[in-house]
This record gives C-alpha cells, sequence and structure tokens, in this order.
C-alpha cells in the first residue's frame, strides 16, 4: 500500500537540517526498496527547505510509522509535525517526472 509522510519542519531549522543531511541520505538509501519518491518541500525560489515528502511502498501503516519515527532529521528535531496518510494511488503520468 501506498503511504504519504507529510513533513513540515520547524522554524528556523535550516542548520540543523543541514547537520543531518548526509545521515538523511544515507537512510534515503538504506530504503530504497520502500521509498516509491521522496523530496525536500521549498519555498517558491527554492532558497529554503519547508519540510520533506516521501511517498512509501509499504505492507502496513505501521512500517510508515517505523520509517518516520526512525529518519534521521526527525530524530534530530528538524520536523515539527509529520503527518501520515493513506494514498489510493490514481492518475499517474510518469513522462511529467523530468529531473
Amino acid at each position: 500500500m501506498f503511504c504519504v509522510v507529510y513533513c513540515v519542519d520547524k522554524p528556523d531549522s535550516a542548520a540543523l537540517r543541514e547537520k543531518h543531511l548526509v545521515e538523511h541520505r544515507a537512510y534515503l538509501d538504506r530504503a530504497k526498496s520502500i521509498i516509491f519518491f521522496s523530496g525536500p518541500l521549498q519555498n517558491d525560489d527554492a532558497s529554503a527547505s519547508l519540510g520533506s515528502l516521501f511517498i512509501l511502498n509499504v505492507d502496513s501503516r505501521a512500517q510508515a510509522e517505523d520509517y518516520a519515527a526512525n529518519e534521521p532529521f526527525n530524530i534530530a528535531g528538524v520536523f515539527e509535525k509529520v503527518i501520515i496518510y493513506r494514498l489510493r494511488k490514481g492518475r499517474y503520468n510518469p513522462a511529467l517526472a523530468g529531473d
């Protein structure tokens, strides 16, 4: 099943995010078998990160919760809130994915 993990950064957490970026990326690499899509949420001019979005293909909500609980940015206190939703696949257009 697909789950969306929507994470909003705490205000003024850019330095903390940067400090844990290498660990975060290593975690993404270790979880590549369940990550369908991931990326940082940014402001309109891409000058600041506002959070993170993960779309996971998991066996259960518990697996998505475990992923979020062990996410290095979450452990480090970067995220102000983490929301998990189940996602039903609807329209899908991979040609628009680009880079």
